[in-house]
Parts: structure tokens; C-alpha cells; sequence
């Protein structure tokens, strides 16, 4: 007679099955923490956009020629920093520290196209139209991914490549007058942050360590806030070529 191996599986995980188990509670935390700093986002954003005269206090600082680009290097130092937090193994309150960190930074990054979308286009569905298209966006890549299960790291190299390559030309729009950024350029950015996310939505699957919820969170909200961003400049550029 054997002892021990012909239990049924109810009292107890195999490896295998412990291991599907410990995943799948990390995709949960990840997504739910997400879904936290998207929210989180909102208040922050529409908290901004309530305060009277807060475009002219933004424009006006941007109004120097090079304010946007020390903006877009502080966005970039202070999103290093809270990556790094994030990613700490020191402690859950510096992960979450990261997280709330990268928040705020991207929903002040995010405030002046914001204030162009809801104060000078005239359209008040434009920004609910670019949230909705963006979560549209980002629902499909995700099953895409989470249906096929694949395996989609090696993208990373030439996600990174293009993702430098974008941000000198959008270094040269702002340093050379006249240089400016159309739609195909907002187009191909849709289109980067669409790989991102198909990216980290794999990693998320098959690579991310299951007690790095936090950082997994903040990566996959980095990609839909700059898709989000992207989306919505595509609206306005819609927009004004109507009028």
C-alpha cells in the first residue's frame, strides 16, 4: 500500500500547482495596484485642474524656451528614483513610496496637455474619450498577451532602442525652433507604447519575482499614462484640424 501520494489534490498544492498559485496572486496584486495609481491619477488630476488660474501658472512657467526640457529631465530623474524604490527589497514602504512618487510625477508631466484638452479645445469629451480608448487599447493588448501566454521579453532590446531614438527627436523639437512633432510621430509613439505594454504584460506572465507587485504595477502604469498621453495629443490634433 502506498502512504501519502494518493490524496486528492484538495489537501494540499503540489509544487507545480503552488507555484500557478503563488503567480496568479501576483498578477492579482499587480493589477489591483494598478487600478490604485490610476485612480490615484484622477484625483490627483482633476484636484490640479480645480484650481483657478492654474493655466497660467503652468504656461507660464513653460514659457521659457528650454522649461520643457529641464521638465522632461526632472520627469526622467524623479522616474529613475521611484523605479528604484519600487524595486527595493529593503522594504514594502519605500516600494510603495515609488510608486505614489511616479503618480504625482506623471499627473504634473500630464497637466498642460490637460489643460489644452479641457480648457482650449471647446470639446469636454475629449479627455473621457482618450481614457476610454486608452483602456480599450491596453484590455486588448493584455488578453492578447494573458490568451496566448507567449513570451514576449524579446522585445525588450528593440523596444529600448526606439524609445531612445523617440526621445532625440523630442529633445531636437524642443532645442530647434520649427522642428515640430505631427501626427505620425504621435502615431508611432501610440504604437511604442502599445509594445511596452504587450512587454511588461509578459513579464508580468512569465518573469517579475511574485513579491514585486509594486514595481510591476508602476511599470505597466508608466506605458498606459504615456499611451494616454499619446492618444489624447492625437485627439487634439484631430480636433483642431476640423475647425
Amino acid at each position: 500500500m502506498s502512504y501519502g501520494q494518493d490524496y486528492p489534490l484538495e489537501y494540499g498544492y503540489s509544487a507545480e500547482h503552488a507555484m500557478a498559485a503563488e503567480r496568479a496572486g501576483f498578477i492579482r496584486r499587480t493589477y489591483a495596484h494598478l487600478a490604485g495609481a490610476i485612480l490615484a491619477f484622477i484625483a490627483i488630476e482633476f484636484a490640479l485642474l480645480s484650481i483657478p488660474g492654474i493655466e497660467n501658472t503652468v504656461f507660464g512657467f513653460l514659457s521659457a524656451r528650454f522649461s520643457w526640457l529641464l521638465v522632461l529631465g526632472a520627469f526622467m530623474l524623479v522616474g529613475w528614483v521611484a523605479e528604484t524604490w519600487a524595486r527595493s527589497q529593503t522594504s514594502r514602504e519605500m516600494q510603495y513610496l515609488g510608486l505614489g512618487l511616479y503618480v504625482v510625477a506623471e499627473a504634473l508631466i500630464m497637466l498642460p496637455l490637460l489643460i489644452i484638452a479641457y480648457k482650449f479645445t471647446g470639446d469636454p469629451t475629449i479627455i473621457p474619450t482618450a481614457g476610454i480608448l486608452t483602456l480599450a487599447v491596453f484590455g486588448g493588448l493584455t488578453m492578447t498577451v494573458f490568451i496566448t501566454k507567449k513570451d514576449f521579453s524579446f522585445m525588450g532590446p528593440v523596444l529600448s532602442i526606439c524609445t531612445w531614438i523617440a526621445l532625440g527627436v523630442i529633445v531636437c523639437a524642443v532645442v530647434f525652433q520649427g522642428f515640430t512633432l505631427g501626427m505620425f510621430f504621435t502615431l508611432a509613439m501610440i504604437a511604442l507604447m502599445s509594445g511596452w505594454i504587450i512587454y511588461y504584460t509578459s513579464n508580468v506572465l512569465h518573469h517579475y519575482p511574485t513579491d514585486m507587485h509594486v514595481a510591476a504595477a508602476l511599470v505597466l502604469f508608466s506605458s498606459i499614462a504615456t499611451l494616454f498621453w499619446y492618444i489624447l495629443k492625437l485627439l487634439i490634433i484631430l480636433s483642431s484640424s476640423r475647425d
